[in-house]
């Protein structure tokens, strides 16, 4: 994860694609991530980035069909916002305090579900 400066904006990453997904890795991604499609959802492995305590990650998920898989170290506490028809399927920590990623999916079909090795 590359982040700016207190002085200069968070920077924001965009995908985009009409059919098929993505896969995202932690090291090229900055605070914010933005991955949008017709029909694929988005594949995430930040286990090889160390998010700081109190440091928010965002990604935010459109496609019609397609889910979000998210791979997480097992201390980082992961929210899931949207609307879409899919559970979520996570087993981490949920209260507040140290790192924590943010899932904001938008979608018809598809769940978001965490992996911790």
């Amino acid at each position: 994860m590359t982040k700016s400066d207190g002085d200069s904006p968070q920077k924001t990453d965009v995908k985009v694609s009409l059919l098929g997904g993505h896969r995202l890795d932690g090291a090229a991604l900055h605070e914010r991530t933005i991955t949008a499609s017709l029909i694929g959802g988005a594949d995430v492995d930040l286990t090889d980035i160390d998010i700081p305590d109190g440091a928010e990650l965002r990604i935010t998920k459109l496609s019609l069909i397609g889910g979000v898989s998210l791979k997480v170290r097992p201390e980082v506490r992961v929210e899931v916002r949207g609307l879409r028809l899919g559970g979520v399927k996570d087993d981490g920590p949920s209260e507040p305090g140290g790192p924590t990623v943010r899932i904001d999916a938008w979608g018809l079909l598809g769940g978001v579900t965490v992996h911790r090795p």
